[in-house]
């Protein structure tokens, strides 16, 4: 007698019309719960069932009117979940229905420009793309989003959603960072900001590659966070550059990192990147304040080196996750070479002032996240 054939998976339950969603209604204002219609889909587009969606510094960016986002807009650009629709050009190659995935950030790229045609690791860069998920149009902070296929990153079984979120942002920025460094094994890089959503992931993906790391914070939460992450020294910016300097130079022979990333808006937080950086290093600078200020003699007499960096190419995110995953199992922090991304979760999008809350009091360790679906690993 023939086995059975094997029951079907049941169909997906139907999309609803409208969903919740956490907006910016206007700027300098509280975020607003309200009622909006589900996303319709382009031809490269794909429809997110969000699991996770968590919070950025940014996102104080858009509600204060930063980037003249049209409003009301939907918060958030950091989210993960499942795709419960495809456009009519995404192939089943690249996602199907029921893929798990980490929401990319720009929209509707050009596919003409310099950016869009030339290096892979520029694709983020395109000028004349639609907007930034979040950013410029409707974000994750709700029960669906729509993302652009060619920045959407399918996730390993290894890397659960409520890591993800955080990653989308967070995690593709510091991965961007830290790579373009360009240090070998032993080296030593400093992290201005160590022990912030993008500082603690910055300190292991160094360390799991075998850099060395100087954590520099001035907050209490940020130090611990630091040495949590595996951080080789830790410093407090509180104590001033010049005992922050002089520690640097003696635990790397005198010369100084080879390199520094810039996570702290702090006036002096560029500054004193340079002065820990070695002669012809190289400084990336993150961190987003009005002006960026460094004296000159770090240009003329020490020939620092300073570059940005924005989110990564889809290469570089894919490249990112599969480090992840490739490292999950293997410890955490000192010791260990895992990756570990420190969130405090609220669960349900009616929590946000409870999430905005702690983000305010300056006590948050590694991301704030909002669990929208709790369903969904």
């Amino acid at each position: 007698m023939a086995p059975s054939p094997p029951t079907p998976p049941p169909p997906p339950p139907p999309i609803p019309p409208q969903m919740k969603a956490i907006q910016v209604t206007s700027y300098n204002t509280p975020y607003k719960l309200t009622t909006v219609p589900v996303p319709t889909l382009g031809p490269h587009d794909l429809l997110v069932k969000v699991a996770v969606a968590s919070y950025c510094h940014t996102d104080s960016m858009v509600a204060a009117g930063t980037f003249h986002t049209p409003l009301p807009v939907t918060a958030s650009h950091e989210g993960a979940g499942t795709v419960v629709a495809v456009g009519a050009e995404v192939q089943p190659s690249s996602f199907g229905l029921g893929d798990r995935v980490m929401c990319g950030l720009p929209l509707h790229p050009c596919g003409e420009c310099g950016d869009c045609v030339g290096p892979e690791e520029f694709r983020q860069y395109c000028a004349r793309v639609r907007g930034h998920v979040g950013v410029h149009v409707d974000g994750c902070f709700a029960e669906y989003v729509r993302v652009d296929e060619r920045f959407a990153t399918r996730l390993p079984d290894e890397v659960p959603l409520r890591d993800a979120a955080p990653l989308a942002c967070a995690g593709r920025t510091i991965w961007r960072s830290v790579r373009i460094a360009g240090l070998k094994k032993g080296e030593w890089l400093a992290i201005v900001g160590s022990g912030g959503g993008l500082g603690h992931l910055g300190v292991q993906f160094a360390r799991a590659m075998g850099i060395r790391v100087v954590g520099i914070d001035a907050r209490d939460e940020g130090l611990g966070v630091s040495r949590e992450a595996g951080a080789d020294v830790v410093l407090d910016a509180r104590k001033g550059r010049a005992e922050v300097v002089g520690e640097v130079q003696r635990v790397t022979g005198g010369e100084g990192a080879r390199a520094a990333i810039v996570l702290a808006d702090a006036e002096g937080a560029t500054a004193l990147a340079a002065a820990v950086t070695r002669t012809h290093g190289t400084v990336v600078q993150l961190a987003q304040p009005d002006e960026v200020k460094i004296p000159f003699h770090e240009f003329v007499f020490r020939d620092i080196r300073f570059r940005g960096s924005m989110l990564c190419s889809p290469e570089e995110s894919k490249e990112m996750v599969r480090f992840i995953a490739e490292h999950s199992g293997k410890g955490e922090g000192e010791g260990g070479s895992g990756i570990k991304v420190e969130t405090t979760a609220f669960e349900g999008l009616e929590r946000i002032e409870e999430l905005m809350k702690l983000v305010r009091s300056g006590r948050l360790r590694g991301k704030a996240v909002i669990v929208v679906d709790k369903e969904q690993r």
